[in-house]
């Protein structure tokens, strides 16, 4: 009776874990095909995206896709803006949140924790809503069509800084002391100490900051309106407005624009990803 019953719960299992591997397996599926879909859509010819009935795979591989979206429009410049803000606001915001999540984690003053949490209360404060007033403030600073204006706004995040400051509480004091009594200055023991102690984190907050930084469209949207100053985004919307009413003639070149702008999101994302993992699973449960 007992070696049945066992016998049943074993069966069980193997048809529960089976049942997870198909689910998996359809959720894993349903979630790339859109990515599929854009891949081989970049790689068809414009009669073959006018047919009526899609195909899965292309007839002939269209490679020149790709340099037809550098004719389109200046792709490389774009590329190059794209880049300029995203290592510019992580710098910025780096410095900034390291600073802020220091003395938010080891300070000691007044209102310290009621600061903290207005901090935090930022993050459930949508970009469009403060467009508008700091729109106005880089128009008076004549900052509009420069990079300061893609990359000031964004010095500042509240998530780095609340992730930072996770990190830095999780290390002794310590060892603080210890270099204070070295003689160790707050921006020595900031960026000589804390600095490669968080360093996971740090790595993971800039990779974060890097993909945000990349997709961004709504702030260089309204803060640029000089194609010198256009970034990936903006300008892969540019392609799609020059042809409209023609889309499905030059569908398959803003796929191949759009794979080419993905590629150094998924080459960061994929190299660093057991940071990510890492430091979002320290945060959470300190």
């Amino acid at each position: 009776m007992k070696d049945n019953y066992m016998a049943g719960s074993a069966k069980n299992r193997k048809t529960i874990m089976a049942l997870r591997v198909i689910g998996a397996v359809i959720v894993t599926l349903v979630m790339f095909f859109p990515v599929y879909w854009l891949l081989i859509s970049a790689l068809k010819t414009q009669s073959e995206m006018r047919m009526a009935v899609p195909t899965f795979w292309p007839e002939t591989f269209a490679w020149q896709n790709f340099a037809e979206a550098f004719r389109v429009i200046p792709y490389a410049r774009f590329f190059g803006n794209t880049l300029l803000m995203a290592v510019g606001t992580i710098i910025l915001q780096l410095n900034v949140a390291l600073m802020a999540a220091y003395a938010f984690a080891k300070g000691k003053f007044w209102g310290r924790d009621a600061l903290f949490l207005l901090v935090l209360a930022a993050l459930i404060v949508p970009e469009q809503v403060i467009f508008v007033p700091v729109y106005v403030m880089m128009s008076k600073l004549d900052w509009l069509n420069t990079f300061w204006a893609l990359i000031v706004p964004h010095g500042a995040s509240a998530y780095a800084i609340f992730l930072l400051r996770q990190a830095f509480k999780s290390i002794n004091n310590d060892v603080l002391e210890a270099a204070r009594v070295d003689g160790a200055g707050r921006f020595s023991i900031l960026y000589k100490l804390l600095f490669p102690m968080a360093m996971p984190t740090i790595v993971t907050m800039g990779v974060l900051i890097f993909i945000s930084s990349w997709n961004s469209y709504f702030w260089p949207l309204i803060m640029t309106n000089n194609n010198d100053m256009r970034v990936l985004t903006v300008g892969i919307a540019m392609l799609r407005d020059s042809i409209a009413g023609n889309e499905a003639m030059f569908f398959n070149v803003i796929m191949a624009s759009s794979v080419m702008a993905i590629i150094p999101i998924v080459l960061v994302f994929t190299v660093m990803q057991k940071h990510i993992v890492a430091a979002m699973a320290n945060s959470t449960f300190k």
